[in-house]
């Protein structure tokens, strides 16, 4: 089947190739008609976007053909695992929109498995190998020379039996000795090369405590589970590609000692996975990122975790439409983030209330307003919804503009505020600067301009031209807030390639400024947790979960354009 979109009739969408396998299957009556799937994240760190990839397609084959998927979480690795691990990912998965048939876990099927083992080692198909890991591996051979067979594959199977028992009674230490399949050490595929399918841990389990001290490998464990849930259409990423033969071997072997299940069996189909520049995929590296402190913790807004997206005020809408647009091939590359900060650029733009808000201010006086005067003008909450309506802001005589909205000294192409030139105040008047005032180390402390009061916005003169428009709020009305403008957490476009470089020295120094004087409107006081809002001239900003009514604090989601490619090539 083609890694290609496949080439829809006049009137219908155009399918992947995994919707036009599930289609031909069901066409044929493959599985009685079922479709079932299934997510198995192993819980031993937080999910990442690369997992929200493969979420949206086994949840959603589900969903478009009427089928079901379950949550499995892969648990058969207690070192690494936690019950922590298992509630984010229920959360993450919740958070995106989708609902799981039936919860279930690997280790549900730890006596199953071992039954299994054992009918294998009663059939001569599985031996206990006592060299070490590093012997094992040697012997394996590599790609283009056979490996040599174990000293212990023609152990008799009572013996076998008898030890692999004592694996699981605490008899045996970790390392000691492990079980392995018994098929073929000359096979081109380096899988089939007696895979170790059975070792010794003495950690206990989140769930079953101890036990078991003998745990199943990945690749023993998994086609099974997918066979005792009824899976129709295993999917992975393409790293398991190589791993399919024998997933099917192990499957079509317990068909061997289970006869009475008749034609059914599951099949794995692979799709690239995710890789985004400017970050990283290893949950190993996120978790060393983590560890040291380099980053807040797996929600950090710079983390490319969805616990960490849905700080920084992504929404599922926007990861939605990201991953729709790259779909889903047979074939891996790498994703330009720019990409995913258009996905939430667009969903933000619909929906997220304009509000403004000074990042770096400085005081602007208007000399010729009266003092103690105040009026409310009215501002559009969002002009592409005029169901969403309007809002108030304050304006008074002396207001806050962004610092870098001022030049003294200006050059011909800057059309904001600068001596004698006019602009206008959104949603206000038209003013033109008449001077400025400085502290004694010649920054600018205050900026002084006059109004026309005939240039209000509605108002007939409101039509005058002028080049530049600037955001404001009122000095009285206003509040103080913290902003966190957060960028890409690497500074290199893929990190992961940098093989001669700890990956801990491309973070980028300038992921995160932390501004704790900003002035934001009042509209904002009653803002909620991971509400979203566009500031004005600045940005997409989100309220952090850490934020109080006594200290608010936003995270930037995204700037409005993406100036991150011209620093690079200034660079």
């Amino acid at each position: 089947m083609s890694e290609e979109n496949i080439v829809p009739e006049e009137g219908k969408k155009s399918l992947n190739f995994i919707e036009a396998v599930v289609e031909k299957d069901l066409a044929e009556g493959m599985n009685d008609g079922r479709v079932q799937t299934r997510f198995p994240p192993e819980p031993n760190g937080y999910l990442h976007i690369g997992h929200a990839k493969a979420i949206c397609l086994d949840f959603g084959i589900a969903r478009e053909y009427g089928g079901v998927c379950n949550l499995r979480f892969d648990d058969t690795n207690p070192i690494k695992e936690d019950t922590e691990y298992v509630d984010a990912i229920m959360d993450d998965i919740q958070w995106l929109g989708y609902k799981w048939g039936n919860v279930y876990y690997a280790s549900d099927y730890f006596q199953h498995l071992w039954d299994y083992a054992t009918d294998l080692i009663k059939a001569g198909k599985a031996y206990i190998d006592e060299q070490t890991s590093e012997q094992i591996a040697q012997q394996k051979g590599t790609p283009t020379q056979a490996g040599v067979h174990s000293p212990f594959r023609d152990r008799p199977v009572e013996e076998n039996l008898e030890l692999f028992n004592k694996m699981n009674t605490g008899e045996i230490a970790e390392g000691q000795m492990v079980l392995r399949a018994k098929i073929d050490m000359a096979n081109s595929n380096m899988h089939f090369r007696d895979p170790i399918i059975y070792r010794v841990i003495y950690t206990p389990h989140h769930r079953t405590g101890n036990t078991w001290k003998a745990y199943p490998m990945y690749d023993f464990a998994h086609g099974q589970s997918d066979y005792f849930e009824g899976v129709t259409h295993s999917l992975c990423t393409l790293e398991f590609e190589v791993h399919r033969p024998l997933y099917d071997w192990f499957i079509d072997e317990l068909k061997h000692f289970r006869p009475e299940d008749g034609t059914y069996r599951p099949h794995q189909y692979e799709f690239n996975r995710l890789n985004l520049t400017y970050t990283v995929m290893s949950k190993r590296k996120l978790l060393q990122l983590v560890k040291e402190n380099l980053v807040s913790g797996w929600d950090d807004p710079r983390m490319p975790t969805i616990c960490g997206f849905r700080r920084r005020g992504y929404t599922p809408e926007s990861i939605h439409k990201f991953i729709d647009r790259i779909g889903y091939t047979k074939c891996d590359g790498i994703i330009d983030h720019a990409l995913l900060e258009h996905s939430i650029r667009e969903d933000l733009n619909a929906k997220a209330k304009r509000v403004s808000a000074v990042l770096d201010p400085v005081k602007l006086v208007i000399t010729n307003y009266p003092e103690g005067k105040t009026e409310m003008m009215e501002a559009v909450n969002n002009p592409e919804d005029e169901s969403a309506g309007v809002h108030e802001i304050a304006f008074s005589r002396e207001l806050y503009i962004e610092r870098e909205d001022f030049m003294e000294d200006a050059p011909k192409k800057f059309f904001r505020m600068t001596p004698g030139r006019e602009v206008r105040l959104k949603n206000a008047y038209i003013v033109k600067c008449t001077g400025v005032k400085k502290d004694e180390a010649g920054n600018i402390s205050e900026i002084y301009a006059e109004y026309d009061p005939l240039t209000k916005s509605g108002m007939p003169e409101s039509n005058r031209k002028v080049k530049g428009t600037l955001h404001w709020v009122s000095v009285a009305h206003c509040l103080t807030a913290e902003v966190r403008l957060y960028d890409r957490l690497f500074s290199v476009e893929n990190p992961s390639e940098e093989k001669d470089l700890d990956f801990r020295n491309l973070l980028n120094p300038d992921s995160l400024k932390i501004l704790t004087a900003c002035k934001i409107e009042k509209e904002l006081e009653n803002a909620q947790p991971l509400e979203n809002f566009q500031f004005q001239r600045i940005g997409y900003f989100n309220v952090d979960p850490d934020s109080k009514p006594e200290k608010l604090i936003f995270n930037r989601t995204v700037s409005l354009k993406d100036s991150w490619n011209k620093i690079k090539d200034k660079d």
